[in-house]
């Protein structure tokens, strides 16, 4: 699971980022999280965790 930046550093969307990691994590407890900077290094940090 991928969560990106627009929803992580924008302070008046913090409270759903923090929701988003709670949600998947309980929805999928053995899944990674990534996180990306931008959309040009999605694929990056996707291959992290794979």
């Amino acid at each position: 699971m991928l969560i990106g930046a627009g929803v992580r550093r924008d302070e008046d969307h913090f409270l759903v980022f923090e929701r988003l990691v709670n949600a998947a994590h309980m929805a999928a407890p053995d899944a990674a999280i990534c996180f990306n900077t931008n959309p040009s290094d999605t694929a990056e940090a996707i291959k992290r965790w794979i």
